[in-house]
């Protein structure tokens, strides 16, 4: 853990229960009439400028991809409506989500064989987590910019953030930079402090 996300966590004091007996919950806000609670390992959240802003695809791809936020809305979008698991226990019925599937990533990026695992790097640094490539093209798995009609707020990990129901949402990364491909498996931020790799909705985590 980064000395400042340590410091966060170390400081929350009586806001900072344990799951299970692992490890202590980072900042939270909690979203007025909405259920959502957001959770930060950094803060403040990231702040996003469409003139900087980019989405970079490497590491073992043919064609590796540096998008700007006008290249990135040009994708062919994926619409869907899903539930969202927080594996600490709160849920987010009939979520309305919209972006391009991570497929249509790789049909420009053409991943190679050493292609074997995906890891999602965030501005909210060091925050990453990983799939394997397989896990990618899951259905409804997408990089959503958008959330219930409406851009997807800063809250929420705009501009752009991962979505793969099937999984807790700490896969689900927010605020997307990058994302590598490698050919072996790197742990992510929660994983690397006690969280399970395998993160099914109710199948990991001793649920």
């Amino acid at each position: 853990m980064g000395r400042r996300a340590f410091l966060t966590v170390v400081g929350l004091g009586g806001l900072g229960l344990a799951l299970g007996s692992r490890i202590a919950r980072p900042l939270e806000a909690v979203l007025p009439g909405q259920g959502w609670r957001i959770y930060a390992i950094n803060p403040p959240w990231p702040h996003f400028d469409p003139k900087t802003w980019r989405l970079e695809v490497t590491g073992a791809v043919e064609h590796p991809l540096s998008l700007t936020w006008d290249e990135f809305q040009a994708l062919p979008d994926h619409r869907q409506t899903t539930t969202f698991h927080c594996v600490t226990g709160w849920t987010i019925d009939d979520v309305r989500w919209q972006g391009p599937t991570l497929q249509t990533l790789w049909d420009t990026a053409k991943p190679t064989e050493q292609a074997k695992f995906a890891n999602f790097v965030s501005y909210e640094r060091p925050y990453v987590d990983t799939l394997t490539m397989e896990q990618t093209t899951l259905p409804n798995v997408i990089l959503a910019h958008s959330m219930d009609d409406a851009p997807l707020s800063r809250a929420h990990g705009g501009p752009v953030r991962l979505v793969i129901p099937q999984r807790y949402g700490y896969k689900n990364v927010k605020w997307l930079r990058r994302i590598e491909l490698v050919p072996t498996l790197e742990p992510g931020f929660w994983e690397q402090n006690g969280y399970d790799v395998d993160a099914w909705v109710g199948r990991s985590n001793g649920y």
